[in-house]
This record gives structure tokens, sequence and C-alpha cells, in this order.
């Protein structure tokens, strides 16, 4: 069967956006979320990734996060992005039921996060992923971020889920490059996507293909500029544009995101909505910081 799916190409800057609320944190501001879509398709960027970490995912009830995908899916291909649907769960019966909802919905491809809190083994991640990959044809992108899941994929967990036809990437969110050129090396047919805005470059001059990104919210054509040089050659081209991003990278982390990130964004006036509890607003000093930096670079909404 030829699908969409199947012929996915990963490289470039996909944009993990921010899910945005009414004012109250009630409800998902659907107009607002086709003025971020259409931001970021100007902005050049390859594609979005919605309901992820930056997407406040563990605050979505269930008939908002079918929604949110369905309609990403349908403003996202009227933009000519791809469209990746965050579907990771510490259930593996959950994150199946997410996957296959994303795929009848329309997405790309899925972003599925390690198990976080229960800490399963090795095994039991190869196990998880692989029921998962095994339930439905959509591409599956494997999300390894220890910091946020109190475990990791080692490098032969991953090199074996790699030979699964479904699982297609990783978004490499362990913050070593050392361990990223051992997984390009180790899995020439999984994708490599940046995790960490401050070290795409690193991990792209090594294997990576791309971003999945934070900073591009605030800044699609940037990040998106920065990961087209490299990936075309023009390696001192992207290094200028890395150093002009290294600061309000390491910004969108002042705060657990997406605390900085939904700041910046209100301060463009490209307002994403009230954070939902048990997320807070960005403090003064984290606002401060932030506007002297986009003032730096001359952001504009």
């Amino acid at each position: 069967m030829t699908t969409r799916q199947n012929r996915l190409e990963l490289s470039g800057c996909f944009t993990a956006i921010t899910t945005p609320f009414s004012p109250d944190g009630s409800r998902i501001d659907f107009a607002a979320l086709a003025r971020q879509i259409d931001r970021q398709a100007d902005g050049g960027v390859s594609g979005i990734v919605v309901s992820g970490t930056t997407g406040e995912s563990p605050t979505l009830e269930h008939d908002e996060y079918q929604q949110l995908v369905a309609e990403a899916v349908k403003l996202g291909h009227a933009r000519d992005l791809l469209v990746i649907a965050g579907a990771g769960s510490n259930s593996t019966r959950h994150a199946i039921a997410l996957q296959t909802l994303a795929h009848r919905l329309g997405a790309d491809a899925t972003l599925s996060v390690n198990p976080y809190y229960n800490k399963p083994t090795q095994d039991g991640l190869f196990r998880h992923y692989t029921a998962i990959a095994d339930s439905c044809p959509i591409p599956t992108i494997l999300y390894n971020v220890p910091g946020r899941s109190a475990g990791g994929l080692t490098l032969d967990t991953i090199r074996t889920l790699s030979r699964h036809p479904n699982i297609v990437a990783i978004k490499d969110a362990a913050g070593n490059v050392d361990f990223t050129s051992e997984t390009c090396a180790a899995c020439p047919n999984l994708t490599v996507l940046s995790g960490d805005d401050p070290l795409t470059l690193p991990m792209m001059s090594v294997g990576a293909a791309g971003v999945v990104s934070v900073v591009s919210n605030v800044v699609p054509d940037r990040v998106s500029a920065m990961c087209a040089a490299e990936l075309e050659g023009r390696h001192d081209e992207a290094l200028s544009i890395h150093r002009e991003l290294a600061a309000i990278s390491k910004a969108m982390f002042l705060e657990t995101n997406p605390i900085p990130v939904k700041g910046a964004l209100k301060l463009l006036g490209v307002d994403s909505g009230a954070m939902r509890l048990p997320m807070t607003s960005a403090t003064p000093a984290t606002l401060e910081k932030l506007k002297t930096l986009m003032g730096a670079m001359e952001v504009v909404g």
C-alpha cells in the first residue's frame, strides 16, 4: 500500500508547537492555532509536532486531543506541512490507542516518548515500542528524553528497534553529541532529529537530519534557515545562525518547557493563551530576559 506516510522524509525544522488555550485555560483556541500554523509555514519549517511536551499534552482531555490533532492535520496539510502527533504514554495500551487514533485522523507520523515514571527495563522499552509500531502502519518516531522520563534508551535497544519497518526516526534529547554520533553510525536506516535546540547544529554535524524545535515557535525562519544551510553544505552560514540563536535557545529552558516559550509568544503578540496547571506562567524575571534577547535579535510576531 502506497500512502503519504510510506513516502515520509524527515529533515529540517519541525516545530513542537504550543497548544493555544483560551485566557482562562478552559478550552483550545483553534483560531489561534490556525495563526500559529500559518506563521510556522511562512517561516519555512518542514512540519509541526502537535500535542507534544511543548503542547502541554499531559493536560489534554481525550476529546481535546482528538480535536487538536484533527485540526492540526487539516491546517498543516493545507500549508504543505508534515504533521506529527504526540502519541506517547507510560501505558502501552493507551499509547497504542493514541497511535491508532492519530493514524485515523491523518497524521503523517507519531512521536512516542519513553514511558515516564514507571521506569521500564530495556526489554520493557523494546516491547513497548514494538507493540506500538505493530499496531498500525503510521511511521513512529522514538522520543528519547531521559530528563523527562527517568530513563533512556540504550544504543543497543535503539539499534534493534530501528529494524522495525514502522520505526523511522528518533528525537534525540539525551543531550550527548557522542551518543548522537554513535546512533547515526549504528542505525543508518533511522533518521535522527535533535531534541535539544542548543545542540541542533552539533548534532547535525555528526549526522542528524534536523530538529524538533521549541525555539522555532519564536523564530521559525531562523531555525529553518540554519537547518537548510547545514543540510546543503553551507556550514559557515549555519554556524553563524547557530551562534545568533544560542542565547535564546537556552532561554527557552530558564523555566520548565513550555513556560518560557509561551511567555515569549505573548511578548511577540502571538499569544498562546494560559498555561494549564500544574504549569504556571513565566516569572517577571524570565519575561524580562526574553524581552531583552528578542529585542537584540529584532524578533517580530
